[in-house]
């Protein structure tokens, strides 16, 4: 789309006027789509239009991205939804918000397989992310299990890629010191200490009649460049260990967080109860570690439909947030057959340095933030959707961004507490492009409801074609702060075109 930029401060251009059959197509036949799985003024699960599993934070310039393992429906012979097998993942998927209401589809990133940034893997789960300056310059690295026989890393100049392969190999593997005797060699964590050196904290699974100290928890040291290991793993004596590894540091203590098992038999009293999250503390990154107890049940406890359970604790502002994830949006299918999608809520260390136990919820976190409609968006920005998709854009220079497809007449997204400041919004701009079966299209720019009060249409003409242009909208009323609807409108039962990057103009 880098050919297509959307215009910044010049007037309109190619504005087209709203013809009769755009207006028309404006009014649309069909009924308003449900959103499903994630419902206004809910804040989880995060998206609404793709599922994200064993979510992993990282805090750059002000936005949270979330990587995520890219769980997708799989079918049998007759076209049924079958369990996830979690054997076809090769793709990890990014979300990032600067609100944390408000997220951003960045695309998927091709972490595994043929395609894939690291050819010698043939699947991508679990991701961990971290950022060094390294020769006065800021990267980003990506870590990610293959299945469950290696971790291996990927770098980036960009938290959204796109990523590459530094090694060519896995960076932790069954020759790596330490890790012989661990299970599963997967669900990496990544610390960056104040020293400036780095661990990796990985590991999982149960040894035969090791189900009370499985003893598969390892940490080690990173090298300098991030993309090497150094010495040997260390044991981690997590009690009941499961999977899903994370670290965090506060206060000078270190937290290390973990799943527990699901061994059926008796625990010892202190003992972690099935699938919950649980924490130990140490006074130095790799040990030794006292355990602590458990922060976040079993995500069945909360929605009623279980499974494993994976979180990410991290600092955004002044407060600490975990993700998670569930099959609260399979579930809302009908589907609750292993699909995960991310879920946020808050987390607090309390005054004697234990952790309080986080209520997971759908109704999420508050938004940190109003958002900006004046800066340019990529066109999957939203809060809340019903009916739509997104893929990644294609062309030079849209790496990290997401279009959105698969609109239909009906479908809808809306943004969260958007601030059009005391001027207001004068304008609409977007890049859009047809669909293939294009007739004329719209999209109704509405106030605090999708069918709340209309404050601009803009028309999407036929001649759009698959090429992208830009369709401007002439707006009024858009003055503070409001939920702002964009409802689609145009030919029923035809897909209708693809939006891309844009933006509001303010008055004046």
């Amino acid at each position: 789309m880098n050919e297509n930029k959307l215009a910044s401060d010049s007037p309109a251009r190619g504005t087209p006027e709203p013809s009769p059959s755009a207006a028309s197509a404006a009014e649309g036949s069909t009924p308003l789509a449900a959103s499903v799985g994630k419902t206004r003024p809910n804040g989880n699960p995060l998206v609404s239009h793709k599922f994200g599993a064993d979510p992993y934070a990282l805090v750059h310039e002000d936005r949270v991205y979330l990587y995520m393992t890219s769980d997708a429906l799989e079918y049998d012979a007759d076209g049924q939804v079958k369990d996830n097998t979690y054997g076809n993942i090769h793709k990890l998927t990014v979300i990032s918000s600067a609100d944390l209401v408000n997220w951003t589809d960045h695309g998927e990133i091709e972490a595994a397989g043929p395609q894939g940034a690291a050819k010698w893997a043939t699947q991508s789960w679990a991701p961990a992310a971290a950022s060094k300056t390294i020769d006065g310059k800021m990267k980003f690295f990506l870590y990610f299990a293959n299945n469950a026989s290696g971790i291996g890393v990927l770098t980036s100049d960009s938290p959204t890629g796109p990523w590459t392969d530094p090694i060519g190999r896995a960076l932790i593997t069954r020759e790596t010191p330490g890790v012989q005797d661990v299970t599963w060699l997967f669900d990496p964590a990544v610390l960056m200490d104040d020293d400036g050196k780095a661990y990796i904290y990985f590991g999982g699974g149960i040894p035969e009649g090791k189900d009370a100290m499985p003893n598969t928890a390892r940490v080690m040291e990173l090298g300098p460049d991030m993309i090497s290991v150094v010495g040997e793993a260390k044991a981690i004596p997590a009690p009941f260990m499961f999977e899903d590894a994370g670290i965090n540091k506060y206060n000078g203590t270190y937290y290390y967080t973990y799943c527990s098992n699901f061994y059926g038999g008796p625990r010892p009293d202190g003992s972690p109860p099935a699938g919950e999250i649980a924490y130990m503390t140490s006074d130095g990154p790799m040990g030794p570690w006292t355990y602590r107890g458990t922060i976040l049940k079993n995500p069945g406890f909360f929605f009623g439909v279980g499974g494993n359970n994976h979180h990410s604790i991290f600092r955004f502002g002044d407060e600490w947030y975990i993700a998670y994830h569930a099959q609260t949006l399979s579930k809302a299918m009908g589907v609750p057959q292993g699909y995960r999608s991310t879920h946020l809520n808050k987390l607090a260390f309390l005054e004697d340095g234990s952790i309080g136990e986080v209520q997971a919820d759908y109704e999420g976190v508050p938004q940190t933030k109003r958002f900006n409609p004046y800066a340019l968006h990529a066109g999957a920005t939203m809060a809340w959707s019903a009916g739509i998709g997104t893929e990644a854009a294609e062309g030079e220079g849209s790496a990290g961004s997401a279009i959105v497809t698969g609109i239909e007449d009906g479908d809808w997204m809306a943004l969260s507490g958007v601030d059009f400041g005391e001027k207001g919004a004068s304008r609409f701009s977007a890049l859009v492009a047809g669909a293939g079966e294009s007739a004329s299209a719209a999209i109704e720019l509405r106030l605090d409801a999708p069918d709340g009060p209309l404050a601009g249409t803009l028309a999407v003409p036929p001649s759009a074609g698959t090429e992208w242009i830009e369709a401007n909208a002439e707006l009024s009323g858009a003055v503070g702060v409001h939920d702002v609807f964009f409802v689609f409108r145009g030919k029923p039962g035809a897909p209708l075109f693809r939006l891309g990057e844009w933006r509001f103009r303010e008055i004046g």
